[in-house]
């Protein structure tokens, strides 16, 4: 438990305190870092049974109108002009001179009508970049205060969703939703999505639902070994299946190209704010590999990475693994270096510790 008070709440606050939440300020809100468990106990239940996230610190804006089409594809880099209703598509959002404002998921409503879901430390920005672009017959609204976003994580994740929810109402494939879904009399979207690298889901509903619902979705996991995680193993997992982070693998200096997100940036387009300048910096220079780290040591973020004694770039994430059992980081190299098996050395507080490039993502669920 923490006596931790500066910072917004999300409605499981109360819930997170009860349960033993070692809370922390992330984002501007309060939120647990870990449980009682400790963060390799919540890594492991995600990786072989089931966790249960608070993301309601995320942020949720609807795109609408007869031009919101046209923004969504003027805004991101990926394109959205063919999407059934209920998908979701990834994207990241450019400046103009090519750098990441954010990474985004998009959900089409219908045809005049988008949801939105932005990162938490981004979504005032990410607002208010969006407000100043978009034009002609488009509105754009904040709706995040009165969403709130429960991660139900992990292979049991399924089996537990179908104890609470209709299967009519259970989205059967990655990066789909549906809409308008009823758990327990509440109104819901649930979403097959996630940041763990585990099957899963997202569930968005209102802010006053969270409780009943997150009570809920613990007692009817109980017997699938269902727990409780926080903010320390929601960055491991991720980590550890390699899903970039905003602010680390990527930034308003970052391409998407340079972070590995090429596959999302579609240079076909008409147009995408940052199109022209990603065409004018011409082949890529660095690029986001993996390190698997051989010596003794754990790598963190922003060290530098040796070649030959010479710097190469410098590490964006990193962390000890516990599912593969060992340190991995991510970093930014000279694309010289990019090939797996290519040896280096990462500072890490003044020791070289050794480390080579690996093919990413480092785990993926078979």
């Amino acid at each position: 438990m923490s006596t931790e008070t500066n910072g917004l709440k999300t409605p499981l606050y109360d819930i997170h305190v009860e349960s033993g939440g070692k809370i922390v300020p992330f984002a501007g809100y309060l939120l647990p870092v870990q449980y009682g468990t400790g963060v390799i106990a919540e890594h492991m239940a995600v990786r072989t049974k089931c966790g249960l996230f608070d993301v309601s610190h995320m942020g949720e804006i609807i795109l609408k109108g007869p031009d919101a089409l046209k923004n969504l594809n003027h805004l991101l880099t990926n394109d959205y002009t063919v999407m059934a209703c209920g998908q979701a598509r990834y994207s990241p959002m450019c400046n103009e001179e090519g750098g990441v404002v954010d990474d985004l998921i998009v959900y089409k409503v219908r045809d005049d009508c988008y949801f939105i879901v932005v990162n938490a430390a981004n979504k005032d920005k990410d607002y208010a970049w969006m407000k100043a672009h978009v034009s002609g017959e488009a509105q754009l609204s904040d709706i995040s205060a009165s969403v709130a976003q429960l991660a139900l994580q992990g292979p049991k994740a399924m089996d537990i969703l179908r104890k609470v929810a209709r299967e009519e109402d259970i989205p059967e494939k990655y990066y789909t939703c549906k809409f308008h879904c009823t758990i327990d009399g509440m109104d819901c979207i649930i979403s097959k999505t996630g940041y763990t690298g585990e099957d899963g889901v997202e569930i968005y509903l209102a802010s006053e639902d969270a409780p009943r619902l997150w009570r809920l979705l613990m007692e009817h996991g109980r017997d699938e070994g269902l727990i409780p995680c926080g903010l320390g193993a929601r960055d491991t997992l991720r980590l550890e299946a390699s899903m970039p982070l905003y602010g680390h693998e990527m930034d308003d200096a970052i391409t998407p190209k340079e972070a590995g997100l090429g596959m999302f940036v579609k240079m076909d387009k008409d147009d995408f704010i940052g199109k022209k300048a990603i065409e004018a910096k011409g082949p890529l220079t660095r690029k986001r590999v993996g390190l698997k780290v051989t010596g003794r040591g754990i790598v963190r973020e922003h060290q530098a990475v040796y070649a030959g004694g010479e710097p190469i770039g410098v590490t964006t994430s990193g962390t000890h693994c516990p599912y593969l059992g060992y340190p991995v980081a991510m970093a930014l190299l000279d694309i010289a270096y990019k090939e797996p098996g290519t040896a280096v050395e990462v500072d890490v507080r003044g020791r070289r510790v050794a480390a080579e490039i690996v093919k990413l993502p480092f785990y993926k669920r078979s």
